[in-house]
């Protein structure tokens, strides 16, 4: 394995997952910088979804990484399910995790050890690595931890953000679409002779049946001024 510095990211990046892989890829290239004795690190998120964004500082360790999600067995998957440190001092003579330590061995890595930080339903695993033996016994209270506990928390920070985001994009489609739904309203009720309360079900009921946003099935109506929706709105206002 290389010395460390080049870094991958694992799988296809997502627009929801980019920012979260650049957080990843900082996080493990730093903690293993300041580690004595580290010869590279992997970092992942869980966050409930199947979708788990993760880095590596070498290809060699995204094979570490993807064994241990596939078969659900290994120091990433118990530092999840713990909640706690998990670490091998000597993984050649530590047989818990038969397809993690075989290849850890190829890529000559030795021990190892696996950091887990929850944050808000979130979990960030650092994973360091050593090709010496017992050489990570002190890592868990090292300038990684602190360093993961910021990822961590800039990680949550970075999704409540992008959620606000979400929510200001969905209300100013809302407010730019308010007028339409207002016309549409009215056309309806002229049609029906009915209230706005009314016209309004009558169209949110359309929008269900047709799975259309309710925004283009009130432009429809609003473009064809009611004409050749008369029975369709009658039959649904019943």
């Amino acid at each position: 394995m290389p010395e460390t510095g080049r870094l991958e990211r694992l799988g296809t990046e997502s627009p929801e997952s980019a920012l979260p892989a650049r957080r990843l890829s900082e996080l493990v290239e730093q903690a293993a910088r300041c580690t004595t004795d580290c010869c590279g690190a992997s970092g992942m998120v869980a966050e409930g979804g199947a979708e788990r964004p993760a880095a590596v500082t070498h290809p060699d360790l995204a094979g570490l990484v993807s064994v241990q999600l596939r078969s659900g067995d290994g120091p990433i998957p118990a530092a999840l399910e713990r909640g706690a440190p998990v670490d091998s001092a000597d993984l050649l003579v530590d047989e818990r995790w038969p397809e993690y330590r075989a290849m850890a061995l190829d890529a000559g890595v030795r021990s190892s050890v696996t950091l887990p930080f929850r944050r808000s339903g979130l979990t960030v695993t650092l994973s360091l690595y050593s090709f010496r033996p017992g050489a990570l016994e002190d890592a868990r209270h090292g300038p990684a931890r602190a360093l993961g506990d910021v990822a961590a928390t800039c990680l949550v920070r970075d999704r409540s953000y992008r959620a606000v985001l979400t929510e200001l994009d969905q209300l100013g489609t809302a407010l730019r679409s308010r007028p339409v739904v207002d016309q549409a309203c009215g056309i309806v009720m002229h049609v029906l002779g009915c209230d706005a309360d009314t016209a309004f079900g009558v169209l949110r009921r359309i929008s269900q049946g047709t799975n259309r946003k309710l925004s283009d099935v009130a432009a429809a109506v609003v473009d064809k001024r009611g004409r050749g929706l008369e029975q369709q709105l009658v039959s649904l206002s019943n």
